[in-house]
């Protein structure tokens, strides 16, 4: 009787528990699609990232056309010419291979814009989040923009429209 007394007891402290955790959910993608300035900051990120690609196929196709001359004029050419000429044209890769490291890479100088153009706004977002998450007592705010980890989400508790309204955007 007792041992059925303990559980019974162990199983109600468990329920009440978690009854009185909150939970609720934002899609970040629908908050950051509505403020003006994320939206903005994307397409000036998408524009520096067309014109570095550009420049980046411009100077492959001078690389291409450097070694199709090459090749063309290879058996007229004595063996230190042709060494001169794979010399520069390997060094203008290795050029590309670095300017494109320089612009796309983890570090790159695509990364840092998106730094100080994005990071901000996220980081509002993300205290508007954590603000809703105090004021409301949520004991856990998903994300359902992050994959389809969710596989039902009530409306009712999605949070999304009063983070826009704590950064500042109306619906």
């Amino acid at each position: 009787m007792k041992k059925i007394l303990l559980i019974v007891g162990i199983l109600l402290a468990g329920f009440t528990m978690s009854y009185g955790q909150k939970f609720a959910y934002v899609n970040t993608e629908y908050i950051l699609g509505r403020i003006p300035a994320y939206e903005a900051a994307q397409k000036q990120l998408d524009r520096l990232s067309e014109e570095w690609q550009k420049e980046i196929e411009g100077k492959r196709a001078e690389i291409e056309k450097l070694y199709k001359e090459y090749q063309a004029e290879r058996v007229l050419l004595t063996e230190e010419m042709r060494t001169k000429r794979e010399e520069t044209i390997m060094a203008r890769e290795k050029e590309v291979v670095e300017l494109q490291r320089n612009y796309f890479a983890p570090e790159g100088m695509l990364y840092k814009r998106r730094q100080e153009l994005v990071k901000p706004i996220q980081d509002d977002v993300f205290n508007a989040i954590k603000t809703l998450a105090t004021e409301g007592n949520y004991s856990v705010i998903f994300d359902s923009a992050s994959g389809p980890t969710m596989l039902y989400t009530d409306p009712k508790l999605d949070k999304s429209d009063e983070v826009l309204e704590k950064v500042g955007i109306q619906k």
